[in-house]
């Protein structure tokens, strides 16, 4: 990373969810103020997480987040709009980086260079942030859309394949912002 002043980490939430939109995160940390305890937002508790979030928001350089919507999700197919909401969190940025670090090993189509790193969630410090905001964000969204949308249980399991929620879409029938796409969300579909 020599000769790069502004790294951007970039990484996303949502992307096995039945319902909701997929969120990407980008952050640009401050050396000058680090933040202690990122890590992967898989391995943090909630309430961590949620803790993090604003010391990344009030002590990063800039920070930014990019969405696509489940319509897009289901027109695109889940890659190509995980990458569509990277483009659009780092387009977002306050300040353009020099160079974007990706977790996993696709890069989107930036204006600036980009390095994929597989598990970069778990080692890349300005990932960690981001794959942090971004989950916090999509949570947010899902405990709104659970307030919408009674009776899937979006504010448990954010729109992930659980049990209560695949007996919920047998029960009720499949939401605007679930994906059509998807396999379980399709199968009801076909039932109906």
């Amino acid at each position: 990373m020599t000769g790069f002043l502004l790294i951007a980490g970039v990484d996303e939430a949502g992307r096995g969810p039945l319902a909701g939109p997929v969120v990407a995160g980008a952050v640009i940390l401050d050396p000058d103020r680090p933040i202690e305890g990122l890590a992967d937002s898989k391995v943090l508790s909630a309430a961590r997480r949620e803790s993090l979030a604003e010391a990344i928001r009030e002590q990063s350089l800039c920070w930014a987040l990019g969405q696509a919507e489940a319509e897009e999700i289901d027109r695109l197919n889940i890659l190509q709009a995980t990458l569509l909401a990277m483009q659009r969190a780092v387009a977002a940025l306050a300040r353009a980086p020099d160079k974007a670090l990706i977790d996993g090993n696709r890069c989107p189509r930036l204006s600036c260079p980009a390095e994929a790193i597989v598990k970069g969630d778990a080692t890349v410090p300005a990932i960690s942030a981001a794959s942090i905001i971004a989950k916090v964000h999509r949570d947010h969204i899902m405990t709104e859309l659970d307030s919408r949308y009674p009776g899937y249980g979006f504010l448990q399991h954010k729109g992930y394949p659980t049990r209560v929620h695949l007996q919920a879409l047998e029960r009720q029938g499949v939401s605007p912002i679930h994906r059509l796409s998807f396999a379980p969300v399709a199968k009801i579909l076909n039932k109906r």
